[in-house]
């Protein structure tokens, strides 16, 4: 498959994904996009969003020697998401930065464990408190500053098992752990912007959905595990499941899969390779839309 025929069928499987890439904050200014209270999430997305700006906040609060100064943060998006201002009522306000912050803080603390921000003062003999020592101040790592600097897009895909597990909780029962776990690592890859071994870990995912289905529809795990590992494996277990289903299936089916199975070779191979973003991205949309697809049609897969 051509670098061109791959990103017009990316452009046809992933039609339906239901993964956009816009922004995720709301209209709606009391509440998340996802029509709940503010998530862990949600807050990962805005602190990440406020880190590539100049200046992360205005709102006339010092962060003393750190870069991000968290209920600085929180203050901007009280103010900025949820439509308060301290000066209308200001008990409202610090009441709704306390309660997000537990959020903002499980967020800045995903950052510190993907190196991007660590706690303290940026340099020594800058100014510290009592608080940004109690878990309010961060500054950025020499690799966070140039993370930042990369594509931004990583802030609109759901790039946590927060938000990611919920959207792949619902399969991880028919398709087993194997699925699960690739899923999950993909996401990972993905935020730590390794998109080539994202687009692995999702074709990997994908071959986990393909053998549950197999397995079910054969009723025999040892030999659908052996026709597998064998040569053009693969391509065998395929055609055990789709190879007389209705040609619409069939389309559909391979249409999905082709994608996926095109970066989970391409990741086998020692050349170069120059996978961006959109085509990491684009497989995450796509494995998830085809986790969902063969959930919905999973009676007609798996028969015998």
């Amino acid at each position: 498959m051509s670098g061109a025929d791959f990103h017009a069928a990316a452009a046809k499987s992933s039609s339906g994904a239901g993964v956009s890439r816009e922004t995720r904050f709301c209209p709606n200014k009391q509440q998340s996009c996802y029509g709940i209270s503010v998530q862990q999430e949600d807050a990962l997305k805005y602190l990440v969003s406020a880190l590539r700006k100049d200046r992360p906040h205005s709102t006339g609060y010092s962060d003393y020697g750190y870069d991000v100064y968290i209920s600085n943060i929180i203050r901007e998006y009280v103010k900025a998401e949820e439509g308060l201002k301290e000066r209308d009522d200001v008990g409202k306000y610090e009441r709704h930065v306390r309660e997000h912050s537990p959020q903002f803080l499980a967020a800045a603390w995903e950052l510190c464990r993907r190196g991007i921000i660590r706690p303290g003062i940026h340099i020594l003999g800058a100014q510290s408190t009592e608080q940004g020592a109690a878990g309010e101040g961060y500054s950025i790592t020499p690799f966070g500053r140039k993370w930042l600097k990369e594509a931004d897009k990583d802030s609109f895909v759901p790039s946590e098992p927060e938000r990611f597990g919920q959207l792949v909780a619902p399969f991880r029962n028919r398709f087993g752990i194997g699925f699960h776990e690739r899923a999950q690592e993909a996401v990972r890859c993905y935020g730590a912007h390794a998109y080539l071994a994202c687009c692995a870990m999702c074709g990997a995912a994908a071959e986990s959905i393909l053998l549950a289905l197999a397995i079910v529809k054969m009723g025999d795990s040892e030999t659908v595990l052996q026709t597998y590992r064998a040569a053009s494996g693969r391509n065998k277990v395929e055609h055990m499941v789709i190879g007389k289903a209705r040609q619409q299936l069939q389309t559909t089916f391979r249409g999905l899969t082709d994608v996926l199975k095109y970066w989970r070779d391409e990741s086998a191979h020692g050349t170069e390779s120059k996978i961006s973003d959109l085509e990491a991205y684009t497989s995450l949309a796509v494995m998830l839309r085809f986790a969902q697809y063969a959930n919905d049609h999973w009676a007609e897969l798996t028969e015998a």
